[in-house]
């Protein structure tokens, strides 16, 4: 029996339908079972038995682990069995796809991140409470199904965590971009390890990218025990403030800084997104203080509602209540008559009446009335001054006048500022085109200059240098990176990316002579 199968093949009463993935400790392939026609998958040992003891140790190990877990979110185990000397395990079939491939297509929203990571603490948890640690959270080992559960798999170098003996010492398991800085320098683990992975993966959820990236395996180890994480909110300035405190305290370099289990984590994540991942609730806003120099402005009803409902009811029931508004009603009153009465009664003092009012009886004439005055023009009529309008009004007024000018003002700016941003942005976009133009074609002379090199090598006998094969990588793997962020429409990551892989370019033209 060979190490790979193809689909049709049959493997006991298992008939091979494809190929799932393939990690460290074997490949997995999706199969169904001939008799029951269940889809399931199958998870073999790509070494013999035989000859690799420790890996045969570790598989049977992770066979005797899932077999002890039973947990919604933990891919279950059906069976176990040998194949030709071969140790073979069949699994829970999950349909889906992992975090590591929806990431592929950018952020995660945060309340479903939050919940995503949420139910993976209760597997955690779960296991944890089992004392299973299990050394290797990351997105690729959590499967998203269809319906929104995310199941954690491959406990591969899962173990109990008071089991000795099972490694070598100094020896670091799990993958590098999400190791705790205990399992970089190769110490024992505790729960702390995965709530610190979970951390570096919630990271990636929420924001796209890895808390901490280099040019090779030691910097990446480097950075896990010295850098300090770039804060989520940097890089998703949308996130709330308290998920991005949540993510840096699960990252923290010393265990006993980190969140203590798989509860206390969950539960923080509840506080700031309450009930199962859904975003909380905004705060409610304050009700502003209706400040009343001079006269006293009319109140709303909303407004006096407001104010009623955050204050206690008083020992008197509701009669504070109503003489307070009582009281309102008559400021309002005697304001409105301040403004009135003294506007008509300048009216009436500034007009010149020309008969006297029919009810109002004739003088009584003096015994030796003065002579009459000789006539004259009459009086031109006095022009009435229309009412003016009062101080308060006036400064509304300007009040506002000012507040429209100003906001106008400052969203002129804001569409002048966004549209030179976008601007900015559009260019720094086609530079970076430009260069990955460039840069691609130097990269395939180069990787023709690398190929003829390594066919004339191997002809004698020998292959191409160790330093070199690496460069070829990374520059490759710059490239890719550098295309998805341009496919994002994210020109400051493209251009990082960019640079490097024009670093490795240089240095393999440098090699080849050119």
């Amino acid at each position: 029996m060979g190490d790979d199968f193809v689909a049709g093949e049959r493997l006991g009463d298992y008939e091979i339908l494809g190929v799932l993935g393939a990690g460290g400790m074997g490949k997995v392939y999706k199969v169904r079972n001939v008799i029951s026609d269940r889809v399931e998958a199958m998870k073999v040992l790509l070494a013999n038995l035989a000859l690799q003891k420790e890996l045969a140790d570790r598989f049977l190990r992770e066979i005797k682990l899932l077999a002890s877990l039973d947990h919604p979110n933990i891919a279950a185990l059906r069976t176990a069995l040998t194949l030709d000397n071969q140790l073979v395990m069949i699994m829970e079939y999950v349909e889906g796809v992992t975090l590591a491939s929806r990431l592929q297509q950018g952020p995660i929203p945060a309340a479903d991140a939050v919940n995503y990571t949420e139910q993976l603490l209760g597997a955690l948890g779960y296991a944890h409470q089992l004392n299973v640690i299990h050394r290797d959270v990351k997105p690729a080992n959590m499967m998203l199904t269809p319906q929104g559960v995310v199941k954690l798999m491959d406990f591969g170098i899962a173990r109990p965590n008071n089991e000795a003996g099972m490694t070598v010492t100094g020896a670091t398991l799990g993958s590098l971009n999400y190791m705790s800085p205990e399992q970089v320098r190769g110490e024992p683990v505790d729960a702390r390890s995965d709530i610190y992975s979970l951390g570096v993966s919630l990271y990636e959820l929420v924001t796209g990218r890895l808390p901490f990236r280099g040019h090779s395996n030691y910097s990446v180890m480097s950075a896990h025990l010295q850098e300090v994480p770039q804060p989520p909110l940097v890089l998703r300035p949308d996130l709330p403030q308290g998920l991005n405190d949540i993510i840096l305290i699960a990252m923290a370099k010393e265990p006993q800084a980190r969140f203590q289990s798989a509860t206390a984590f969950k539960n923080a994540l509840r506080n700031v997104f309450p009930g199962s991942g859904a975003p909380s609730a905004s705060p409610a806003t304050p009700v502003p203080t209706v400040a009343m120099p001079g006269p006293a402005p009319a109140v709303s009803v909303p407004a006096l509602a407001a104010a009623s409902a955050v204050r206690p009811p008083s020992q008197g029931g509701h009669r504070g209540v109503y003489m307070a508004l009582g009281g309102l009603i008559v400021v309002g009153i005697l304001f409105a008559a301040g403004l009135y009465l003294p506007r008509r009664v300048k009216t009436q003092a500034s007009s010149t009446p020309t008969s006297a009012p029919p009810d109002v009886p004739a003088a009584v004439a003096p015994e030796n009335p003065p002579p009459a005055p000789a006539p004259s023009a009459p009086a031109a009529p006095v022009p009435v001054a229309p009412p003016k309008q009062a101080p308060e009004e006036n400064i509304a007024a300007a009040k506002k006048a000012q507040q429209d000018a100003a906001q106008q003002a400052a969203q002129q700016a804001a569409d002048a500022a966004s549209a030179a941003e976008a601007q900015q942005k559009a260019a720094e976009l086609a530079d970076a085109e430009k260069q990955s133009d460039q840069l691609i074609s130097r990269a395939a002379a180069v990787e023709q200059g690398l190929d003829n090199l390594r066919r004339a090598q191997n002809a004698q006998g020998y292959g191409l240098r160790g330093d070199m094969v690496a460069a070829e990588e990374l520059m490759k793997t710059d490239l890719g990176r550098a295309q998805e962020a341009l496919n994002q429409k994210d020109p400051v990551a493209a251009k990082d990316y960019l640079d490097k892989a024009d670093a490795q370019a240089e240095k393999l033209e440098r090699f080849l002579g050119r």
